[in-house]
Formats: C-alpha cells, structure tokens, sequence
C-alpha cells in the first residue's frame, strides 16, 4: 500500500524497523533529489532536517521534503535499488515517482 506523505509524495509501506527495508527519495531545496534506504523514513526524513544527523550532501540543501519511498526485503537489495535509482537522471527519477503514482491510484 501507498501512503501520501505530504504533497505530491509517496511511501509504500509504514516505516518503521519491524518493517524492514525502505528506499525513499526526497527533494531538496534546490530541486535535486537525494535517494537512500533506511528502516524508519520517518526518523530518516527528519534526521537529513536536522542538525547533524542528516547525509552530507543534504546538509546545505535544507529542507529536505519526501516525494516517495518503497519496501525492501533486506538491506542488500534495498542497498542495490538505491544505487540503480541513484544512476538515474532527473527525468528518470520523476518517471520512476509518477509510475509508483500511477500504480498506486490504479490499485
């Protein structure tokens, strides 16, 4: 199941450590899009926001706002989902949130 997280954002799944595995995708403030895996997009969402917790690369493109996020079996193959999408252009990535959309509203 896809939750809305926010405006125009997707997560599939509720986040959490009992739940797994997440690869999730979120802007920054100059419009790039920053993808990780985490087990808690939450927390996580909340870390690249704050203070010191967050990636390096979101440190000075604060705030940061999830666009979606997507189960994961186990951390290995959420770690290889992160690296394919991670190799996207811009384009791709916006194509891979508007199928995720998509998918979900035909469901």
């Amino acid at each position: 199941m896809i939750h809305k997280a926010g405006p125009g954002a997707i997560q599939r799944g509720v986040s959490g450590a009992a739940q797994g595995w997440f690869v999730y995708l979120v802007e920054c403030i100059d419009g790039t899009i920053y993808t990780g895996c985490t087990t808690d997009v939450t927390r996580r969402v909340a870390e690249h926001n704050g203070a010191t917790r967050g990636a390096k690369y979101t440190r000075s493109r604060r705030p940061v706002r999830l666009l979606a996020s997507f189960p994961s079996a186990t951390r290995s193959t959420a770690q290889i989902e992160e690296s394919k999408i991670k190799k996207l252009t811009r384009a791709q990535k916006l194509a891979l949130i508007e199928t995720l959309m998509t998918h979900e509203d035909n469901s």
